[in-house]
């Protein structure tokens, strides 16, 4: 048990992360639990952490080799901040794509990380912004500007927030669900349906905390409901324009792999691997290519939709596909030709 001086030493400290084992978790060591559920640490950095007492389960220390049982409340504590919240400026050229006194929407490429977080303390879209713009508000992660974020491998558009009320006043529009959110996404098979919607909430899986999931109606997770459309069937794979209700973590990912439909070369989900087509060796040699030309998911959050906070005006904005996509698709668009 922790000693009174400990408790105080809790209080003293920074909270890293924290996790509340599930209930159908299997006794773990706890230096094996946390591997599953931190990115790129590794199990050295783990047990040097518990060895000097910064590992505590329901308030107390352990070491390496304590056991998790389902409930526990898992901490991690160090004497320093997180890096996220020590925000360097960085000289990192932003696409505005329009502007005014008390917000911006900005055009993110593909493999930039929107926040720093674990393993990425730099290059952030939040390192960027801090250079270029002063005193920005923060929202209720305590993230400058920040209204609404994507994936990293995700491209598009993203609205910021340059003073308080803008902030106040767009995020209740995501919260209220009347803003606009559409995404293009080339997803694996021929989606049967022209259009239709996936409702099913979304939370994190027990068994891999990097991967989110669709849970059963009323288990666990918070809703969540995308709309989609086909724009092109292109044989094996489809082109499909997705509507977003609502706004989860991974939501779209997620989503069509929940119907049978995982992103297009989304290692995360499994869509990095053949899972449609034929066996031929020169097919496999094709998709190989493909994913050559677009080494990530196949995701762009296209238009993007919000009454302005000033004005009461309702403004659009739409992007443009990035090359790696446009020449993914054109790919599959002339195979899909020469093989009928």
């Amino acid at each position: 048990m922790a000693s009174p001086n400990e408790e105080t030493a809790q209080d003293e400290l920074f909270e890293h992360y924290k996790f509340v084992a599930a209930k159908g978790q299997e006794p773990l060591r706890i230096d094996k639990f946390l591997m599953n559920f931190i990115e790129n640490a590794t199990r050295n950095k783990i047990q040097q952490a518990a060895k000097q007492g910064h590992i505590w389960v329901n308030g107390d220390i352990v070491k390496q080799n304590y056991k998790v049982k389902p409930g526990d409340e898992v901490k991690v504590l160090f004497e320093h901040p997180p890096y996220e919240f020590l925000l360097t400026p960085e000289d990192i050229p932003l696409d505005i794509v329009y502007e005014d006194d008390v917000l911006l929407v900005v055009n993110k490429p593909a493999g930039m990380v929107v926040h720093p977080g674990h393993g990425n303390y730099s290059g952030t879209l939040i390192n960027a912004l801090v250079h270029h713009f002063e005193n920005l508000p923060k929202n209720s992660s305590e993230r400058p500007g920040l209204v609404h974020r994507i994936d990293k491998d995700t491209s598009g558009l993203l609205v910021i927030a340059k003073t308080e009320a803008a902030m106040a006043h767009l995020a209740n529009q995501f919260f209220e669900k009347t803003s606009e959110r559409e995404y293009v996404a080339l997803v694996w098979g021929n989606v049967e349906n022209d259009e239709g919607t996936v409702e099913g909430p979304i939370g994190r899986n027990p068994k891999n905390r990097l991967q989110m999931m669709v849970f059963p109606e009323g288990e666990q997770g918070k809703e969540a409901i995308t709309h989609y459309k086909v724009l092109e069937r292109l044989g094996y794979v489809t082109l499909v324009s997705c509507r977003l209700e609502t706004g989860r973590t991974h939501q779209i990912r997620v989503h069509m792999k929940h119907i049978g439909h995982t992103l297009f070369n989304d290692e995360r989900y499994g869509g990095d691997k053949i899972l449609k087509g034929t066996t031929f060796t020169k097919y496999k040699q094709f998709v190989e290519n493909a994913f050559k030309v677009l080494p990530r998911q196949a995701l762009h959050a296209k238009t993007l939709g919000f009454q302005h906070p000033v004005s009461g005006k309702f403004m659009r904005f739409d992007s443009e596909l990035p090359d790696d996509m446009v020449a993914c698709i054109e790919k599959w668009r002339n195979y899909a030709k020469h093989t009928g």
